[in-house]
Protein backbone atom coordinates (compact mmCIF):
# COMPACT_ATOMS: atom_id res chain seq x y z
CA UNK A 1 0.00 0.00 0.00
CA UNK A 2 1.00 3.30 -0.79
CA UNK A 3 1.69 5.79 1.70
CA UNK A 4 1.63 9.76 0.76
CA UNK A 5 4.13 12.13 2.22
CA UNK A 6 2.92 15.52 3.54
CA UNK A 7 4.30 18.28 1.49
CA UNK A 8 7.49 20.13 2.91
CA UNK A 9 6.94 23.22 4.63
CA UNK A 10 7.97 26.03 2.77
CA UNK A 11 10.96 27.83 3.87
CA UNK A 12 11.05 31.23 5.57
CA UNK A 13 12.10 34.45 3.40
CA UNK A 14 15.17 35.02 4.02
CA UNK A 15 15.75 38.09 5.89
CA UNK A 16 15.85 41.45 4.24
CA UNK A 17 19.13 43.02 3.70
CA UNK A 18 19.70 46.66 5.03
CA UNK A 19 21.23 47.56 2.06
CA UNK A 20 18.00 46.30 -0.21
CA UNK A 21 15.65 47.77 2.10
CA UNK A 22 17.49 51.22 1.99
CA UNK A 23 16.68 50.41 -1.79
CA UNK A 24 13.20 50.12 -1.65
CA UNK A 25 12.90 52.84 0.75
CA UNK A 26 15.10 55.39 -1.53
CA UNK A 27 12.28 54.18 -3.95
CA UNK A 28 9.06 54.85 -2.44
CA UNK A 29 10.59 58.52 -0.91
CA UNK A 30 11.57 59.45 -4.41
CA UNK A 31 8.41 58.36 -6.17
CA UNK A 32 6.50 60.90 -3.38
CA UNK A 33 8.47 63.20 -3.83
CA UNK A 34 7.72 63.64 -7.28
CA UNK A 35 4.44 64.97 -6.17
CA UNK A 36 5.54 66.70 -2.99
CA UNK A 37 8.27 69.00 -4.17
CA UNK A 38 10.55 70.11 -1.53
CA UNK A 39 9.79 68.31 1.74
CA UNK A 40 12.16 65.29 1.72
CA UNK A 41 12.54 65.21 5.32
CA UNK A 42 8.55 65.05 6.06
CA UNK A 43 8.71 62.36 3.37
CA UNK A 44 11.71 60.45 4.87
CA UNK A 45 9.89 60.55 8.36
CA UNK A 46 6.31 58.92 6.76
CA UNK A 47 8.33 56.36 5.08
CA UNK A 48 10.29 55.74 8.07
CA UNK A 49 6.82 55.48 10.25
CA UNK A 50 5.70 53.10 7.69
CA UNK A 51 8.52 50.95 8.00
CA UNK A 52 8.24 51.33 11.88
CA UNK A 53 4.38 49.87 11.73
CA UNK A 54 3.07 53.41 12.82
CA UNK A 55 0.54 55.82 12.27
CA UNK A 56 0.94 59.53 11.56
CA UNK A 57 -0.50 63.07 12.49
CA UNK A 58 -0.25 65.88 10.30
CA UNK A 59 -0.48 68.64 11.70
CA UNK A 60 -0.60 72.24 9.43
CA UNK A 61 -2.30 74.54 7.73
CA UNK A 62 -4.90 73.92 4.60
CA UNK A 63 -3.54 74.15 1.10
CA UNK A 64 0.51 72.73 1.98
CA UNK A 65 0.04 69.31 0.63
CA UNK A 66 -1.10 66.77 3.74
CA UNK A 67 -3.97 65.17 1.33
CA UNK A 68 -0.82 65.18 -1.96
CA UNK A 69 1.00 63.55 0.72
CA UNK A 70 -1.00 60.74 1.70
CA UNK A 71 -2.57 60.14 -2.20
CA UNK A 72 1.00 59.96 -2.80
CA UNK A 73 2.40 57.16 -0.48
CA UNK A 74 -0.82 55.20 -1.45
CA UNK A 75 -0.18 55.22 -5.32
CA UNK A 76 3.38 54.38 -4.41
CA UNK A 77 2.87 50.98 -2.80
CA UNK A 78 0.57 48.20 -4.36
CA UNK A 79 -1.94 48.97 -1.84
CA UNK A 80 -5.62 50.18 -1.43
CA UNK A 81 -6.54 53.79 -0.52
CA UNK A 82 -9.55 55.21 0.98
CA UNK A 83 -10.31 59.26 2.19
CA UNK A 84 -12.63 59.97 4.88
CA UNK A 85 -13.32 63.02 5.31
CA UNK A 86 -14.39 63.64 9.45
CA UNK A 87 -17.30 65.64 10.36
CA UNK A 88 -19.34 66.18 13.72
CA UNK A 89 -22.11 64.19 12.15
CA UNK A 90 -19.80 61.26 10.85
CA UNK A 91 -20.88 57.85 12.93
CA UNK A 92 -18.52 54.94 14.24
CA UNK A 93 -20.18 52.42 11.70
CA UNK A 94 -19.70 55.08 8.81
CA UNK A 95 -15.77 54.45 9.64
CA UNK A 96 -15.93 50.94 10.24
CA UNK A 97 -18.78 49.30 8.36
CA UNK A 98 -21.99 47.06 10.07
CA UNK A 99 -24.31 44.43 9.43
CA UNK A 100 -26.99 44.35 6.50
CA UNK A 101 -29.64 42.36 5.89
CA UNK A 102 -28.62 39.46 2.83
CA UNK A 103 -31.07 39.30 0.11
CA UNK A 104 -31.88 36.55 -2.17
CA UNK A 105 -34.07 37.22 -5.32
CA UNK A 106 -35.19 40.22 -4.16
CA UNK A 107 -36.21 39.33 -0.32
CA UNK A 108 -34.24 39.19 2.82
CA UNK A 109 -33.33 35.83 4.17
CA UNK A 110 -33.20 36.93 8.00
CA UNK A 111 -29.51 36.62 7.87
CA UNK A 112 -27.01 39.66 7.81
CA UNK A 113 -23.86 39.73 6.40
CA UNK A 114 -20.95 42.75 7.52
CA UNK A 115 -20.27 45.04 4.71
CA UNK A 116 -17.12 46.32 5.60
CA UNK A 117 -16.56 50.63 5.91
CA UNK A 118 -14.19 52.71 4.39
CA UNK A 119 -11.65 51.94 7.37
CA UNK A 120 -10.93 48.91 5.53
CA UNK A 121 -8.03 49.77 3.32
CA UNK A 122 -4.45 50.19 3.53
CA UNK A 123 -3.90 53.14 3.63
CA UNK A 124 -6.57 55.58 5.02
CA UNK A 125 -6.58 59.66 5.12
CA UNK A 126 -8.47 60.72 7.88
CA UNK A 127 -9.10 64.82 7.05
CA UNK A 128 -9.62 66.93 9.85
CA UNK A 129 -9.51 64.23 12.80
CA UNK A 130 -10.82 66.78 14.86
CA UNK A 131 -13.57 67.51 13.70
CA UNK A 132 -15.81 64.27 14.15
CA UNK A 133 -16.93 63.31 17.63
CA UNK A 134 -15.13 61.46 20.83
CA UNK A 135 -16.93 58.35 20.31
CA UNK A 136 -16.08 58.35 16.48
CA UNK A 137 -12.73 59.50 17.26
CA UNK A 138 -12.54 56.47 19.56
CA UNK A 139 -13.43 53.99 16.95
CA UNK A 140 -10.53 54.97 14.77
CA UNK A 141 -8.07 54.38 18.18
CA UNK A 142 -9.20 50.60 18.35
CA UNK A 143 -8.42 50.11 14.76
CA UNK A 144 -5.29 51.79 14.82
CA UNK A 145 -4.51 50.38 17.87
CA UNK A 146 -5.15 47.03 17.52
CA UNK A 147 -5.13 46.50 13.62
CA UNK A 148 -9.09 44.99 13.72
CA UNK A 149 -12.89 46.54 14.36
CA UNK A 150 -15.04 44.72 16.68
CA UNK A 151 -18.68 44.87 15.34
CA UNK A 152 -21.48 43.50 16.91
CA UNK A 153 -19.24 41.04 19.12
CA UNK A 154 -17.25 40.00 15.74
CA UNK A 155 -13.49 41.14 15.40
CA UNK A 156 -12.43 41.63 11.81
CA UNK A 157 -9.37 42.40 10.83
CA UNK A 158 -8.09 44.83 8.86
CA UNK A 159 -5.79 44.80 5.63
CA UNK A 160 -2.22 44.70 6.27
CA UNK A 161 0.01 46.99 6.10
CA UNK A 162 -2.22 49.54 7.21
CA UNK A 163 -1.78 53.40 7.36
CA UNK A 164 -3.57 55.78 9.16
CA UNK A 165 -2.31 59.50 7.72
CA UNK A 166 -4.24 62.17 9.85
CA UNK A 167 -4.94 65.63 9.46
CA UNK A 168 -6.00 68.70 11.49
CA UNK A 169 -5.65 72.22 10.96
CA UNK A 170 -3.62 73.82 14.26
CA UNK A 171 -5.20 77.40 13.93
CA UNK A 172 -9.00 76.67 13.07
CA UNK A 173 -10.48 75.41 16.62
CA UNK A 174 -14.47 76.52 15.99
CA UNK A 175 -16.77 73.19 15.87
CA UNK A 176 -13.60 70.71 16.98
CA UNK A 177 -12.85 68.27 19.15
CA UNK A 178 -9.69 68.46 20.79
CA UNK A 179 -8.06 64.61 20.31
CA UNK A 180 -7.62 62.54 23.58
CA UNK A 181 -3.69 61.94 24.80
CA UNK A 182 -4.78 58.06 24.57
CA UNK A 183 -5.71 59.18 20.77
CA UNK A 184 -2.48 61.20 20.51
CA UNK A 185 -0.51 58.74 21.96
CA UNK A 186 -1.63 55.91 18.98
CA UNK A 187 0.10 58.44 16.46
CA UNK A 188 4.10 57.64 15.91
CA UNK A 189 4.91 60.57 14.61
CA UNK A 190 3.17 64.34 14.36
CA UNK A 191 4.98 66.17 11.66
CA UNK A 192 4.02 69.58 10.01
CA UNK A 193 4.68 70.04 6.27
CA UNK A 194 5.27 73.77 6.43
CA UNK A 195 5.23 76.55 3.60
CA UNK A 196 7.76 75.67 0.83
CA UNK A 197 10.89 78.04 0.43
CA UNK A 198 10.82 80.52 -2.63
CA UNK A 199 12.43 78.05 -5.42
CA UNK A 200 9.83 75.55 -4.68
CA UNK A 201 7.02 77.21 -4.68
CA UNK A 202 8.04 78.60 -7.95
CA UNK A 203 7.97 74.92 -9.07
CA UNK A 204 4.78 73.96 -7.65
CA UNK A 205 3.52 77.38 -9.14
CA UNK A 206 4.97 75.97 -12.66
CA UNK A 207 4.46 72.82 -12.91
CA UNK A 208 1.75 71.70 -10.57
CA UNK A 209 2.83 68.46 -9.18
CA UNK A 210 -0.39 67.43 -7.06
CA UNK A 211 -2.21 67.56 -10.48
CA UNK A 212 0.37 66.32 -13.20
CA UNK A 213 2.50 63.85 -11.44
CA UNK A 214 0.50 62.99 -8.48
CA UNK A 215 -2.38 61.01 -10.92
CA UNK A 216 0.40 59.44 -13.48
CA UNK A 217 2.35 57.92 -9.94
CA UNK A 218 2.51 53.99 -10.26
CA UNK A 219 3.67 51.75 -7.53
CA UNK A 220 7.33 51.17 -6.80
CA UNK A 221 6.99 48.77 -3.80
CA UNK A 222 4.54 45.99 -3.06
CA UNK A 223 2.77 45.34 0.18
CA UNK A 224 5.04 42.34 0.64
CA UNK A 225 8.23 44.55 0.54
CA UNK A 226 6.66 46.37 3.59
CA UNK A 227 6.23 44.18 6.18
CA UNK A 228 9.43 42.37 4.70
CA UNK A 229 10.93 45.88 5.96
CA UNK A 230 8.95 45.96 9.09
CA UNK A 231 10.56 42.78 10.34
CA UNK A 232 13.51 43.60 9.43
CA UNK A 233 13.51 47.32 11.41
CA UNK A 234 12.65 44.68 14.38
CA UNK A 235 16.05 43.38 13.81
CA UNK A 236 18.23 46.36 13.74
CA UNK A 237 20.59 46.64 16.93
CA UNK A 238 19.86 48.98 19.49
CA UNK A 239 22.71 48.90 22.41
CA UNK A 240 22.87 49.17 26.61
CA UNK A 241 24.54 52.93 25.91
CA UNK A 242 21.52 53.87 23.21
CA UNK A 243 18.54 52.25 25.58
CA UNK A 244 20.24 54.62 28.38
CA UNK A 245 20.32 57.70 25.99
CA UNK A 246 16.72 57.25 25.52
CA UNK A 247 15.55 56.21 29.17
CA UNK A 248 17.03 59.72 29.72
CA UNK A 249 15.39 61.84 27.69
CA UNK A 250 11.91 60.27 28.23
CA UNK A 251 12.19 60.62 31.92
CA UNK A 252 13.51 64.03 31.32
CA UNK A 253 9.88 64.74 29.91
CA UNK A 254 8.55 63.80 33.28
CA UNK A 255 10.72 66.05 35.46
CA UNK A 256 10.27 69.09 33.21
CA UNK A 257 9.08 72.14 35.35
CA UNK A 258 6.63 72.96 32.51
CA UNK A 259 5.53 69.25 31.86
CA UNK A 260 2.43 67.93 34.22
CA UNK A 261 2.46 64.72 32.07
CA UNK A 262 5.78 62.87 30.49
CA UNK A 263 6.15 60.45 27.85
CA UNK A 264 4.78 56.97 28.84
CA UNK A 265 6.69 53.38 28.56
CA UNK A 266 5.06 53.12 24.93
CA UNK A 267 6.31 56.46 23.67
CA UNK A 268 9.71 55.04 24.58
CA UNK A 269 9.30 52.04 22.47
CA UNK A 270 7.68 54.09 19.85
CA UNK A 271 10.96 56.32 20.19
CA UNK A 272 13.29 52.82 19.38
CA UNK A 273 10.58 51.30 17.16
CA UNK A 274 11.23 54.31 14.88
CA UNK A 275 15.13 54.90 15.42
CA UNK A 276 15.29 51.20 14.00
CA UNK A 277 13.25 52.03 11.00
CA UNK A 278 15.40 55.22 10.31
CA UNK A 279 18.52 52.82 10.57
CA UNK A 280 17.43 50.82 7.87
CA UNK A 281 16.16 53.19 5.73
CA UNK A 282 20.04 54.46 6.13
CA UNK A 283 21.35 50.89 5.01
CA UNK A 284 22.52 50.12 8.80
CA UNK A 285 21.56 47.45 10.65
CA UNK A 286 22.51 49.59 14.06
CA UNK A 287 21.32 52.57 15.52
CA UNK A 288 23.45 55.52 16.08
CA UNK A 289 22.32 58.39 18.94
CA UNK A 290 21.07 60.42 15.95
CA UNK A 291 18.54 58.13 15.02
CA UNK A 292 17.32 59.05 18.24
CA UNK A 293 18.00 62.68 18.52
CA UNK A 294 16.64 63.62 14.80
CA UNK A 295 12.81 61.91 15.90
CA UNK A 296 12.75 63.07 19.06
CA UNK A 297 10.22 65.72 18.74
CA UNK A 298 8.51 63.99 15.99
CA UNK A 299 7.80 61.36 18.72
CA UNK A 300 7.61 62.76 21.71
CA UNK A 301 6.20 66.38 22.07
CA UNK A 302 2.52 65.58 20.91
CA UNK A 303 2.76 62.57 24.06
CA UNK A 304 3.60 65.08 26.50
CA UNK A 305 1.09 67.25 28.22
CA UNK A 306 2.01 71.04 29.62
CA UNK A 307 1.18 72.91 32.55
CA UNK A 308 -1.50 75.19 31.59
CA UNK A 309 0.23 78.20 33.89
CA UNK A 310 3.76 77.62 31.39
CA UNK A 311 2.20 77.85 28.31
CA UNK A 312 2.72 81.45 26.49
CA UNK A 313 2.13 79.92 22.92
CA UNK A 314 0.63 77.65 20.65
CA UNK A 315 1.02 74.18 23.16
CA UNK A 316 2.01 71.64 19.88
CA UNK A 317 5.18 74.24 19.78
CA UNK A 318 6.06 74.82 22.91
CA UNK A 319 5.70 70.92 23.23
CA UNK A 320 8.61 70.76 20.81
CA UNK A 321 10.17 73.44 22.66
CA UNK A 322 10.40 71.39 25.70
CA UNK A 323 11.76 68.46 24.13
CA UNK A 324 14.56 70.45 22.22
CA UNK A 325 15.78 71.73 25.53
CA UNK A 326 16.16 68.43 26.92
CA UNK A 327 18.19 67.31 24.04
CA UNK A 328 20.19 69.64 24.21
CA UNK A 329 20.79 68.46 27.74
CA UNK A 330 20.91 65.16 26.91
CA UNK A 331 24.58 63.54 27.52
CA UNK A 332 24.91 61.65 24.32
CA UNK A 333 26.67 58.58 24.10
CA UNK A 334 29.86 57.42 22.16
Amino acid sequence: MAHSSSPTPAAPPAPLDPLRAAELAGRLRANVERALRGKSDVVRQCVEAWVAGGHVLVEDVPGVGKTTLAHALARSVDSSFRRIQFTSDLLPADLVGGSVPEMRDGRATGAFAFQPGPLFAQVVLADEINRASPKTQSALLEAMAEGSVSVDGVIHRLPQPFLVVATQNPVEHHGTHPLPESQLDRFLLRLRIGYPDPADEAAVLRDDPAATELPRLVPVLRGEDLVAMRAAAERVKFDDGLVAYLLGIVRATRAHPSVSLGASPRGAVALRRVAQARALVDGRDYCIPEDVRDLAVAVLAHRVLLDPREVGGPASEEAEWVIREILDGAAVPL
